[in-house]
């Protein structure tokens, strides 16, 4: 009677045990949304960051007509590379995070997903560092 006892509790614990692969799935697709969380800012900060130097570079392009400022001003460009920078920094360090995530679970488990989320990141990533270097080179990417 002891015995039948013992099977059932055994029978019932591995039949409420989570599935693995499930398990692998919901984690991957958090380090997709961790990593998406992580574009909007580098995004958010490369935006801002080219906005800001045009807007100031602009006004300081008004200013200098009038004489209220002198030629050496590089306030904006200082602030908006420092922007933009932080944004691909931004970028980097999701990317590195996802990678690091995804490493720990090819170790113990084998699976293939395509991962749009890090093509994307990527790509804004390399925008973001030609966007760097147009700012230093004042050079227009954009047109």
């Amino acid at each position: 009677m002891k015995n039948n006892k013992v099977k059932s509790e055994v029978d019932t614990r591995e039949a409420l045990e989570p599935k693995t692969d499930l398990a692998v799935t919901r984690t991957i697709m958090a380090a997709d949304r961790s990593l998406m969380a992580w574009i909007r800012t580098g995004l958010a900060l490369i935006s801002f960051g080219f906005t800001i130097y045009k807007f100031l570079d602009y006004s300081r392009e008004q200013f200098l007509g009038s004489g209220v400022i002198s030629h050496s001003a590089s306030s904006p460009k200082i602030i908006g590379l420092f922007l933009i920078g932080l944004g691909v920094i931004s970028l980097l360090m999701g990317i590195m995070e996802n990678e690091v995530t995804i490493r720990k679970l090819r170790k113990n488990y084998v699976f293939i997903q395509t991962r749009y989320s890090l093509i994307m990141s990527i790509i804004l990533m390399i925008f973001g560092v030609l966007l760097f270097f147009g700012v230093v080179l004042r050079i227009s990417v954009l047109q």
